[in-house]
């Protein structure tokens, strides 16, 4: 399974304080333990992950930012690949054992991409985590210019802000991170239907068939572009 990709821009590559490098490298083994991975996720690591490195640690003690609920710290993870794809899986894996919301920045071959899943609490039980589809930026190269640290109130913004950077759709003003996110996965969901009722009409010899199905999937191309723009 390859990873999405996305635009190509620097804006969700950011030169992170000096102050808040960890630099610590994570033993696969230790995420291992901490998410119960089976025997095909070991394997996949072992296959596609040369590297974990705990690069930054962004908290109120190390860039003087504000905890909030559901982000009392953001880390930042570099994995360095053995091959150009990561199956989605060990990422998930990886937010399952950390009980922070993560980015991440992977590299293979001299090219960087970041990407990250909306990372929250369980509403009913804090203790278990929420994550969303990943959202990725292209793969650019890695001694690319970062962009500064955006100017945020609290480590909630700088999440928010980092997202957002990963999305290819404008949120709505007012939108809510969460509702925001919601709204990003319908897209996906409908743009998914679209394709699948044009490759039906496509494939469709029928004259009145073919006239359904053209219906059908004018109205959920209307759909589609409420979602997107409404």
């Amino acid at each position: 399974m390859s990873l999405p990709t996305r635009f190509e821009s620097n804006a969700a590559f950011i030169n992170y304080p000096k102050q808040a490098a960890f630099g610590r490298t994570l033993p696969k083994s230790k995420i291992y333990e901490h998410s119960g991975a089976n025997t095909r996720l070991k394997d996949l690591f072992v296959e596609q992950v040369e590297q974990i490195v705990w690069q930054y640690k962004l908290a109120p003690e190390t860039i003087n930012l504000p905890a909030k609920p559901g982000v009392p710290e953001l880390q930042i993870f570099s994995i360095q690949l053995k091959t150009s794809e990561l199956h989605l899986d060990v990422l998930r894996c990886i937010d399952g054992a950390v009980q922070f919301p993560i980015i991440f920045e992977l590299s293979f071959d001299g090219r960087t991409q970041v990407i990250a899943a909306y990372k929250r609490p369980n509403e009913s039980d804090a203790s278990r985590w929420v994550l969303s589809n990943y959202f990725a930026s292209a793969w650019l190269p890695s001694d690319i210019e970062r962009a500064a640290m955006p100017m945020v109130l609290d480590l909630g913004g700088l999440y928010e802000q980092v997202l957002q950077r990963l999305i290819p759709m404008p949120a709505r003003p007012q939108e809510t991170l969460t509702d925001f996110v919601a709204r990003v996965e319908s897209v996906s969901a409908k743009q998914r239907e679209v394709e699948k009722a044009a490759s039906k009409l496509a494939k469709e010899k029928q004259f009145n068939r073919k006239v359904e199905l053209n219906a059908e999937l004018r109205k959920l191309k209307t759909e589609l572009d409420e979602l997107k723009f409404g």
